[in-house]
């Protein structure tokens, strides 16, 4: 491909495009000419008819030239890759520093992309960021994209909103700001009041997204498979997958309506929990209003300080919150990233935590979720043999000793107190054994997992981020996430929706359970500091035989420890 001339180079990445744009046209109504349009064989089109079919064109141009873009940035990122990797042996200090280097490139190169193609490129962007199975160059650039979404202009907006609703905004409501208050890669959200002078939050999808998900969708579909192609290694065809899955399901605002009301209904007794409520006669599949609800972003420490609100129990309540979802109810939100999710100076505590957004969720399988809670047990308890055994009823059995890493950032037979960074010597260890892992396993690895646990992964990565800025220890979250994993193994199937009685009975055997957990990791904890304390005795004594005299048992001591 460098032999290739410049002027060669753009013509087949234009003819590509081109290609494949019309292919998903085709799939679709944006062939407007083609022989199953009404079109091809009726009258003269009316004024609508015409603006419809320009409308169509309009699509189709801009179709092409996001493809450009998209198929010209993926093919230079793979040249980059490959030539920059060649001849170099992986396990060489020189091929790690050239491959973070192309990773920081490529991620440049990609952010580029979803911003100028907006849309699916600028959600696909986030949607990678939050993945912990990407390299970390990638989660870094990629991460801008959370607030890089421009608003739509009101026109457009309002003609949606007048098609769904069926009335003037004049007829429903009393106010309507027309700078929206927030906007995303799909949708935006305005401020309103209603006639009853209730205010209101109205999420509005963007006009024309069916259309564009169909093109924007083939085209990474195509753009994996020849990335997989060319490179068998690197197989990014269930990422594709499962971010279609998750687009898919946001589009439909009564979905997300309707998974708001279980959300709210799975944390009735929590006052600390604030889901605003549906409000379904102004509701429809590209229109979602709902109770407008103050707050500020669950990482805006100097908004928190004005409150007086003390951010380390904002994260031990964000973590409770998600963990009950996990491995208690199996009902997960999808998205937690600091947008979706505000603090409040409203509740009874001081605060609340107003969760938004709940287009994305994920059922877990009962069996997964009641397993996973095994795995996190075991885990906290470095039970090696359990952990291997669960690895292998996740189908990822060989990488079995990575599961400590990914979830708790040690490896299972760290002496590191939990919560606490690896020793100078296991992180050798570690970045001796991480040499040997080649992308064939990271492919293999991730496409093995459950999709289950991808989207428990991306939550998990999230939510890691957000008690990092609120700097707080990672020890809370591993603590609270085995607290309720053990919650989640005594959760019989008709808690849920069963009696106060039974929900307390199984609370009450959870924190018996966890309570010797927590007994257990003091005893291991107390091991470590005095293993600790022992060598950091020797080490005094042996300065001390330095300083006096005999370096021979000095240097004995040392060679003994």
């Amino acid at each position: 491909m460098m032999k290739i001339p410049a002027k060669a180079k753009a013509s087949l990445v234009l003819l590509t495009a081109a290609g494949l744009t019309f292919q998903a046209a085709s799939a679709s109504d944006l062939l407007p000419l083609s022989r199953h349009s009404p079109l091809a064989s009726s009258p003269p089109p009316t004024a609508t008819a015409a603006a419809d079919l320009a409308g169509k064109v309009g699509a189709l141009i801009d179709g092409v030239s996001r493809s450009s873009r998209a198929v010209s940035t993926v093919a230079i990122t793979v040249v980059d890759y490959e030539v920059s990797l060649r001849g170099l042996s992986r396990d060489s200090e020189e091929y790690l520093r050239k491959l973070s280097e192309v990773h920081s490139r490529s991620a440049k190169r990609i952010l580029e992309l979803c911003e100028a193609n907006k849309g699916f490129y600028v959600k696909a962007g986030q949607f990678v960021a939050a993945l912990r199975q990407v390299p970390e160059e990638y989660v870094s650039k990629l991460s801008s994209l959370q607030n890089k979404a421009v608003p739509c202009p009101f026109k457009a907006i309002r003609d949606v909103l007048i098609n769904n609703l069926g009335q003037d905004l004049s007829c429903i409501f009393c106010s309507f700001d027309e700078v929206p208050i927030a906007a995303a890669s799909i949708a935006q959200v305005h401020r309103a009041v209603l006639k009853d002078s209730n205010e209101v939050a109205v999420k509005v999808q963007y006009p024309g997204l069916d259309r564009q998900m169909k093109l924007d969708m083939m085209i990474m579909s195509f753009l994996s498979k020849s990335i997989t192609w060319l490179f068998p290694e690197y197989r990014f065809e269930w990422l594709v997958g499962e971010f279609v899955r998750a687009i898919s399901l946001e589009l439909d605002f009564i979905q997300e309506g309707k998974n708001a009301e279980r959300t709210a209904k799975n944390f009735i007794s929590n006052d600390k929990v604030k889901v605003p409520k549906v409000v379904w006669e102004l509701t429809t599949s590209q229109v979602l209003t709902m109770e407008f609800c103050r707050g500020s972003k669950v990482d805006d420490l100097e908004y928190m300080e004005k409150m007086g609100i003390d951010p380390t129990k904002v994260s031990r309540t964000l973590v409770e919150v998600f963990a009950e979802m996990i491995f208690v109810h199996g009902f997960v939100h999808g998205d937690p990233h600091p947008g979706n999710i505000l603090v409040s100076p409203e509740g009874k505590s001081g605060f609340s935590l107003v969760i938004l957004d709940h287009g994305v969720y994920k059922q877990l399988d009962e069996q997964f979720r009641l397993d996973y809670c095994q795995l996190w047990k075991a885990l906290i308890l470095s039970d090696s043999t359990r952990v291997q055994q669960l690895s292998e009823r996740f189908g990822v059995g060989k990488y079995s000793r990575y599961f400590p890493l990914i979830l708790t950032g040690r490896t299972i037979d760290s002496k590191s107190a939990l919560g606490e960074a690896m020793s100078v010597e296991e992180k050798g260890k570690l970045k001796k054994d991480l040499k040997s892992l080649r992308m064939e396993d990271v492919s293999s690895f991730v496409e093995a997992l459950p999709p289950d646990f991808l989207i428990v992964l991306r939550a998990d990565g999230l939510l890691r981020a957000i008690i990092r800025k609120l700097r707080t220890s990672q020890r809370l979250r591993l603590l609270t996430y085995a607290r309720f994993a053990l919650y989640g193994l005594f959760q019989e199937p008709t808690t849920q929706s069963g009696s106060a009685a039974a929900v307390l009975f199984s609370k009450l055997r959870g924190n018996l359970s966890y309570l010797k957990v927590r007994v257990v990791l003091g005893l291991l904890e107390l091991l470590s500091w005095m293993e600790r304390a022992r060598r950091l005795l020797f080490k005094m004594i042996n300065h001390l035989y330095v300083a006096t005299g005999p370096s021979v048992k000095g240097h004995y001591l040392t060679s003994a420890l």
